[in-house]
Protein backbone atom coordinates (compact mmCIF):
# COMPACT_ATOMS: atom_id res chain seq x y z
CA UNK A 1 0.00 0.00 0.00
CA UNK A 2 1.30 3.44 -0.90
CA UNK A 3 0.52 5.91 1.88
CA UNK A 4 0.49 9.72 1.72
CA UNK A 5 4.16 10.02 2.63
CA UNK A 6 5.16 7.45 0.03
CA UNK A 7 3.31 9.33 -2.71
CA UNK A 8 5.03 12.58 -1.77
CA UNK A 9 8.44 10.85 -1.82
CA UNK A 10 7.64 9.44 -5.27
CA UNK A 11 6.72 12.92 -6.48
CA UNK A 12 9.95 14.33 -5.03
CA UNK A 13 11.95 11.60 -6.78
CA UNK A 14 10.31 12.43 -10.12
CA UNK A 15 11.21 16.08 -9.68
CA UNK A 16 14.71 15.21 -8.48
CA UNK A 17 15.39 13.17 -11.59
CA UNK A 18 15.19 16.34 -13.64
CA UNK A 19 11.53 16.71 -14.66
CA UNK A 20 11.04 20.21 -16.09
CA UNK A 21 8.72 22.37 -14.04
CA UNK A 22 5.61 23.45 -15.94
CA UNK A 23 5.18 27.18 -16.15
CA UNK A 24 8.76 28.05 -15.19
CA UNK A 25 9.40 31.51 -16.50
CA UNK A 26 12.36 32.42 -18.68
CA UNK A 27 13.94 35.85 -18.45
CA UNK A 28 14.75 38.07 -21.39
CA UNK A 29 18.43 37.15 -20.97
CA UNK A 30 17.61 33.49 -21.69
CA UNK A 31 18.93 32.30 -18.35
CA UNK A 32 18.35 28.69 -17.38
CA UNK A 33 17.73 28.43 -13.66
CA UNK A 34 18.86 25.13 -12.17
CA UNK A 35 18.16 24.16 -8.57
CA UNK A 36 20.17 21.46 -6.84
CA UNK A 37 19.39 19.54 -3.71
CA UNK A 38 22.23 17.87 -1.80
CA UNK A 39 21.87 15.49 1.12
CA UNK A 40 25.18 16.25 2.85
CA UNK A 41 26.56 19.22 4.70
CA UNK A 42 27.30 22.56 3.06
CA UNK A 43 30.89 22.68 1.71
CA UNK A 44 33.34 25.20 3.21
CA UNK A 45 33.02 28.76 1.92
CA UNK A 46 29.94 27.78 -0.09
CA UNK A 47 32.04 25.94 -2.70
CA UNK A 48 30.14 23.70 -5.09
CA UNK A 49 31.57 20.16 -5.36
CA UNK A 50 32.86 19.15 -8.78
CA UNK A 51 30.34 16.30 -9.12
CA UNK A 52 27.49 18.67 -8.34
CA UNK A 53 28.81 21.25 -10.79
CA UNK A 54 28.97 18.61 -13.53
CA UNK A 55 25.39 17.55 -12.83
CA UNK A 56 24.21 21.17 -12.98
CA UNK A 57 26.06 21.79 -16.24
CA UNK A 58 24.65 18.60 -17.76
CA UNK A 59 21.11 19.56 -16.77
CA UNK A 60 21.39 23.04 -18.22
CA UNK A 61 23.47 22.53 -21.36
CA UNK A 62 20.65 21.24 -23.56
CA UNK A 63 19.71 24.60 -25.09
CA UNK A 64 22.93 26.56 -24.57
CA UNK A 65 21.47 29.18 -22.22
CA UNK A 66 23.54 30.68 -19.44
CA UNK A 67 23.11 28.71 -16.23
CA UNK A 68 22.27 30.24 -12.88
CA UNK A 69 22.01 27.78 -10.01
CA UNK A 70 20.54 27.93 -6.53
CA UNK A 71 21.44 25.21 -4.03
CA UNK A 72 20.08 23.77 -0.81
CA UNK A 73 21.81 21.36 1.56
CA UNK A 74 19.93 19.19 4.06
CA UNK A 75 22.93 19.06 6.43
CA UNK A 76 22.35 15.30 6.75
CA UNK A 77 18.74 15.65 7.98
CA UNK A 78 16.29 13.89 5.62
CA UNK A 79 13.27 15.57 7.25
CA UNK A 80 14.47 18.90 5.81
CA UNK A 81 14.27 17.74 2.18
CA UNK A 82 10.55 18.47 1.49
CA UNK A 83 10.87 22.03 2.75
CA UNK A 84 14.10 22.63 0.81
CA UNK A 85 12.53 21.25 -2.37
CA UNK A 86 9.55 23.58 -1.89
CA UNK A 87 11.93 26.54 -1.57
CA UNK A 88 13.57 25.66 -4.87
CA UNK A 89 10.20 25.26 -6.59
CA UNK A 90 9.10 28.65 -5.29
CA UNK A 91 12.11 30.19 -7.05
CA UNK A 92 10.66 29.07 -10.42
CA UNK A 93 13.69 27.03 -11.38
CA UNK A 94 13.57 25.21 -14.72
CA UNK A 95 14.70 21.88 -13.24
CA UNK A 96 15.97 20.34 -10.03
CA UNK A 97 18.91 17.94 -9.86
CA UNK A 98 20.30 15.98 -6.92
CA UNK A 99 23.74 14.66 -6.11
CA UNK A 100 24.12 12.23 -3.21
CA UNK A 101 21.88 12.20 -0.19
CA UNK A 102 18.53 10.49 0.38
CA UNK A 103 16.69 11.68 -2.79
CA UNK A 104 19.31 10.34 -5.19
CA UNK A 105 19.73 7.18 -3.13
CA UNK A 106 15.97 6.63 -3.14
CA UNK A 107 15.83 7.04 -6.91
CA UNK A 108 18.71 4.60 -7.42
CA UNK A 109 17.15 2.06 -5.06
CA UNK A 110 13.79 2.32 -6.82
CA UNK A 111 15.46 1.80 -10.19
CA UNK A 112 17.31 -1.26 -8.89
CA UNK A 113 14.14 -2.76 -7.45
CA UNK A 114 12.18 -2.31 -10.68
CA UNK A 115 15.10 -3.73 -12.67
CA UNK A 116 15.19 -6.90 -10.55
CA UNK A 117 11.43 -7.35 -10.96
CA UNK A 118 11.63 -6.92 -14.74
CA UNK A 119 14.59 -9.31 -15.07
CA UNK A 120 12.93 -12.08 -13.07
CA UNK A 121 9.54 -11.58 -14.75
CA UNK A 122 11.00 -12.75 -18.08
CA UNK A 123 13.24 -15.47 -16.60
CA UNK A 124 12.39 -19.19 -16.59
CA UNK A 125 12.23 -21.08 -13.27
CA UNK A 126 15.22 -23.23 -14.25
CA UNK A 127 17.22 -20.14 -15.18
CA UNK A 128 16.29 -18.54 -11.84
CA UNK A 129 17.26 -21.68 -9.90
CA UNK A 130 20.56 -22.08 -11.74
CA UNK A 131 21.83 -18.49 -11.83
CA UNK A 132 19.98 -16.64 -9.09
CA UNK A 133 17.75 -13.55 -9.10
CA UNK A 134 20.39 -10.99 -10.13
CA UNK A 135 21.63 -12.64 -13.32
CA UNK A 136 20.36 -11.67 -16.76
CA UNK A 137 18.00 -14.21 -18.36
CA UNK A 138 19.54 -16.53 -20.95
CA UNK A 139 16.39 -16.13 -23.03
CA UNK A 140 13.09 -14.26 -22.70
CA UNK A 141 10.51 -16.43 -20.96
CA UNK A 142 6.96 -15.07 -21.29
CA UNK A 143 5.14 -18.10 -19.90
CA UNK A 144 5.13 -16.71 -16.35
CA UNK A 145 3.31 -13.54 -17.39
CA UNK A 146 0.84 -15.43 -19.59
CA UNK A 147 0.23 -18.07 -16.91
CA UNK A 148 -0.48 -15.47 -14.22
CA UNK A 149 -2.77 -13.50 -16.55
CA UNK A 150 -4.87 -16.56 -17.33
CA UNK A 151 -4.79 -18.02 -13.82
CA UNK A 152 -6.36 -15.03 -12.10
CA UNK A 153 -8.28 -13.59 -15.07
CA UNK A 154 -6.09 -10.50 -14.82
CA UNK A 155 -7.97 -8.55 -17.48
CA UNK A 156 -11.07 -8.53 -15.28
CA UNK A 157 -8.98 -7.49 -12.28
CA UNK A 158 -7.51 -4.60 -14.25
CA UNK A 159 -10.98 -3.39 -15.21
CA UNK A 160 -12.23 -3.65 -11.62
CA UNK A 161 -9.27 -1.67 -10.29
CA UNK A 162 -9.48 0.94 -13.03
CA UNK A 163 -13.22 1.44 -12.65
CA UNK A 164 -13.19 1.65 -8.86
CA UNK A 165 -10.13 3.92 -8.78
CA UNK A 166 -11.55 6.27 -11.42
CA UNK A 167 -14.96 6.54 -9.72
CA UNK A 168 -13.37 7.11 -6.30
CA UNK A 169 -10.98 9.74 -7.69
CA UNK A 170 -13.76 11.67 -9.44
CA UNK A 171 -16.31 11.46 -6.61
CA UNK A 172 -13.64 12.11 -3.96
CA UNK A 173 -12.51 15.31 -5.68
CA UNK A 174 -16.10 16.52 -6.20
CA UNK A 175 -17.05 15.83 -2.57
CA UNK A 176 -13.86 17.51 -1.36
CA UNK A 177 -14.64 20.59 -3.45
CA UNK A 178 -18.15 20.91 -2.03
CA UNK A 179 -17.03 20.41 1.57
CA UNK A 180 -14.01 22.73 1.28
CA UNK A 181 -16.08 25.43 -0.47
CA UNK A 182 -18.48 25.49 2.46
CA UNK A 183 -15.76 25.38 5.12
CA UNK A 184 -13.04 27.47 3.47
CA UNK A 185 -15.01 30.15 1.61
CA UNK A 186 -18.48 29.86 3.10
CA UNK A 187 -17.05 30.08 6.65
CA UNK A 188 -19.82 27.97 8.16
CA UNK A 189 -20.32 28.12 11.90
CA UNK A 190 -18.13 25.63 13.77
CA UNK A 191 -15.79 25.11 10.82
CA UNK A 192 -12.84 24.39 13.13
CA UNK A 193 -14.66 21.44 14.67
CA UNK A 194 -15.57 20.15 11.22
CA UNK A 195 -11.90 20.26 10.25
CA UNK A 196 -10.95 18.44 13.43
CA UNK A 197 -13.54 15.79 12.59
CA UNK A 198 -12.16 15.31 9.08
CA UNK A 199 -8.60 15.17 10.43
CA UNK A 200 -9.51 12.52 13.02
CA UNK A 201 -11.43 10.54 10.39
CA UNK A 202 -8.40 10.65 8.12
CA UNK A 203 -6.16 9.33 10.90
CA UNK A 204 -8.34 6.34 11.75
CA UNK A 205 -6.76 3.03 10.67
CA UNK A 206 -8.75 0.86 8.30
CA UNK A 207 -8.65 -2.00 10.79
CA UNK A 208 -10.85 0.09 13.11
CA UNK A 209 -13.44 0.57 10.36
CA UNK A 210 -13.63 -2.90 8.89
CA UNK A 211 -16.05 -4.49 11.41
CA UNK A 212 -18.83 -1.86 11.36
CA UNK A 213 -18.48 -1.45 7.60
CA UNK A 214 -18.65 -5.23 7.12
CA UNK A 215 -21.95 -5.58 9.00
CA UNK A 216 -23.38 -2.45 7.41
CA UNK A 217 -22.61 -3.68 3.90
CA UNK A 218 -24.22 -7.02 4.76
CA UNK A 219 -27.42 -5.31 5.89
CA UNK A 220 -27.78 -3.10 2.81
CA UNK A 221 -26.87 -5.88 0.38
CA UNK A 222 -23.61 -4.38 -0.92
CA UNK A 223 -21.23 -7.03 0.36
CA UNK A 224 -19.05 -8.51 -2.41
CA UNK A 225 -19.91 -5.57 -4.66
CA UNK A 226 -17.61 -2.95 -6.16
CA UNK A 227 -20.09 -0.25 -5.16
CA UNK A 228 -19.30 -0.84 -1.48
CA UNK A 229 -15.59 -0.26 -2.09
CA UNK A 230 -16.32 2.85 -4.15
CA UNK A 231 -18.47 4.35 -1.39
CA UNK A 232 -16.00 3.54 1.40
CA UNK A 233 -12.92 4.89 -0.38
CA UNK A 234 -14.77 7.96 -1.65
CA UNK A 235 -15.53 8.93 1.95
CA UNK A 236 -11.99 8.10 3.13
CA UNK A 237 -10.26 10.03 0.34
CA UNK A 238 -12.63 12.99 0.55
CA UNK A 239 -11.82 13.38 4.26
CA UNK A 240 -8.19 14.04 3.34
CA UNK A 241 -9.20 16.16 0.32
CA UNK A 242 -11.54 18.30 2.43
CA UNK A 243 -8.85 18.96 5.01
CA UNK A 244 -6.35 19.95 2.30
CA UNK A 245 -8.67 22.02 0.11
CA UNK A 246 -10.13 23.92 3.06
CA UNK A 247 -6.71 25.37 3.84
CA UNK A 248 -6.35 26.33 0.15
CA UNK A 249 -9.80 27.92 -0.16
CA UNK A 250 -9.37 29.80 3.13
CA UNK A 251 -6.69 31.87 1.36
CA UNK A 252 -8.67 32.25 -1.87
CA UNK A 253 -8.45 35.82 -3.28
CA UNK A 254 -11.51 37.75 -2.13
CA UNK A 255 -11.17 40.07 -5.13
CA UNK A 256 -12.24 37.27 -7.48
CA UNK A 257 -15.22 36.42 -5.30
CA UNK A 258 -16.27 40.06 -5.09
CA UNK A 259 -15.95 40.46 -8.86
CA UNK A 260 -18.13 37.40 -9.42
CA UNK A 261 -20.73 38.77 -7.00
CA UNK A 262 -20.77 42.12 -8.81
CA UNK A 263 -21.38 40.29 -12.09
CA UNK A 264 -24.43 38.64 -10.54
CA UNK A 265 -23.00 35.15 -10.04
CA UNK A 266 -24.53 33.13 -7.25
CA UNK A 267 -22.63 30.82 -4.92
CA UNK A 268 -23.10 27.77 -7.15
CA UNK A 269 -21.94 29.57 -10.29
CA UNK A 270 -19.03 31.18 -8.43
CA UNK A 271 -17.89 27.75 -7.33
CA UNK A 272 -17.81 26.15 -10.80
CA UNK A 273 -16.88 29.21 -12.86
CA UNK A 274 -14.33 30.89 -10.57
CA UNK A 275 -13.12 28.74 -7.67
CA UNK A 276 -12.70 25.41 -9.48
CA UNK A 277 -10.81 26.78 -12.52
CA UNK A 278 -8.39 28.72 -10.31
CA UNK A 279 -7.71 25.68 -8.10
CA UNK A 280 -7.45 23.22 -11.00
CA UNK A 281 -3.74 22.39 -10.40
CA UNK A 282 -4.45 21.40 -6.80
CA UNK A 283 -7.48 19.37 -7.89
CA UNK A 284 -5.31 17.59 -10.46
CA UNK A 285 -2.90 16.55 -7.71
CA UNK A 286 -5.76 15.28 -5.57
CA UNK A 287 -7.24 13.32 -8.49
CA UNK A 288 -3.90 11.66 -9.25
CA UNK A 289 -3.22 10.74 -5.64
CA UNK A 290 -6.77 9.49 -5.06
CA UNK A 291 -6.49 7.24 -8.12
CA UNK A 292 -3.12 5.77 -7.11
CA UNK A 293 -4.06 5.35 -3.44
CA UNK A 294 -7.28 3.52 -4.35
CA UNK A 295 -5.49 1.39 -6.95
CA UNK A 296 -3.03 0.12 -4.34
CA UNK A 297 -5.56 -0.57 -1.58
CA UNK A 298 -5.44 -4.18 -0.42
CA UNK A 299 -6.98 -4.73 3.01
CA UNK A 300 -10.55 -3.52 2.51
CA UNK A 301 -10.93 -5.02 -1.00
CA UNK A 302 -9.66 -8.32 0.42
CA UNK A 303 -12.41 -8.26 3.06
CA UNK A 304 -15.30 -6.94 0.98
CA UNK A 305 -14.63 -8.55 -2.44
CA UNK A 306 -14.62 -12.32 -2.02
CA UNK A 307 -15.70 -13.49 -5.48
CA UNK A 308 -13.11 -13.83 -8.22
CA UNK A 309 -15.04 -11.61 -10.66
CA UNK A 310 -15.05 -8.63 -8.29
CA UNK A 311 -11.49 -8.68 -6.97
CA UNK A 312 -8.94 -5.96 -7.76
CA UNK A 313 -5.30 -6.14 -8.85
CA UNK A 314 -3.66 -6.04 -5.37
CA UNK A 315 -5.95 -8.86 -4.19
CA UNK A 316 -5.09 -10.89 -7.29
CA UNK A 317 -1.39 -10.58 -6.48
CA UNK A 318 -2.00 -12.19 -3.10
CA UNK A 319 -3.20 -15.49 -4.55
CA UNK A 320 0.38 -16.43 -5.41
CA UNK A 321 1.53 -16.38 -1.80
CA UNK A 322 1.58 -19.72 0.01
CA UNK A 323 2.63 -20.90 3.44
CA UNK A 324 5.52 -23.03 2.17
CA UNK A 325 5.72 -22.43 -1.57
CA UNK A 326 6.32 -19.38 -3.76
CA UNK A 327 7.06 -19.23 -7.48
CA UNK A 328 9.60 -16.41 -7.69
CA UNK A 329 9.39 -15.85 -11.46
CA UNK A 330 5.58 -15.87 -11.56
CA UNK A 331 5.51 -13.57 -8.54
CA UNK A 332 7.84 -11.16 -10.34
CA UNK A 333 5.61 -11.34 -13.41
CA UNK A 334 2.56 -10.55 -11.30
CA UNK A 335 4.37 -7.67 -9.58
CA UNK A 336 5.35 -6.23 -12.96
CA UNK A 337 1.77 -6.42 -14.24
CA UNK A 338 0.51 -4.91 -11.00
CA UNK A 339 2.77 -1.86 -10.88
CA UNK A 340 2.85 -1.02 -14.58
CA UNK A 341 -0.65 0.60 -14.75
CA UNK A 342 0.02 2.76 -11.69
CA UNK A 343 3.44 3.78 -13.04
CA UNK A 344 1.98 4.67 -16.43
CA UNK A 345 -0.76 6.71 -14.78
CA UNK A 346 1.83 8.51 -12.67
CA UNK A 347 4.03 9.25 -15.71
CA UNK A 348 1.07 10.52 -17.75
CA UNK A 349 -0.01 12.91 -14.98
CA UNK A 350 3.46 13.93 -13.76
CA UNK A 351 3.05 17.38 -15.32
CA UNK A 352 -0.20 17.77 -13.41
CA UNK A 353 1.59 16.88 -10.19
CA UNK A 354 4.44 19.28 -10.92
CA UNK A 355 2.03 22.08 -11.81
CA UNK A 356 0.08 21.54 -8.62
CA UNK A 357 3.20 21.54 -6.44
CA UNK A 358 4.44 24.72 -8.15
CA UNK A 359 1.09 26.45 -7.70
CA UNK A 360 1.05 25.50 -4.03
CA UNK A 361 4.57 26.80 -3.45
CA UNK A 362 4.05 30.25 -4.97
CA UNK A 363 1.96 32.77 -3.15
Amino acid sequence: MIDRRGCFVATLVVIALGVPLVGASQSEEQIRRIGFLAGGARPPDGAVPAALRNAIDAAGSADGRRIVYEGRWSQGHPEMLPGLAAELIALKVDAIVTVGGPPAAAAKQAAKTVSVVVINAVKSPSDYAGHGPLSLPTHLYWHGIVDFWNRVNFGQKLWNSFLSSLVVAVLGVVLSILNAYALGIGRVKGRVWFLVFFLVANLLPQEALVYPLYYLSKQVGLYDNLISIMIIFTVIQSAFGTYLLTSVYAEFPTELLDAAAVDGAGKWRTLWRVVVPVSRPTLGVLFTFFFIWTWNEFFLPLVFLISNDHQTVPVALGVLQGDRLMDATTTSASALLGILPAMLFFVIFQRTLTRGITAGAIK
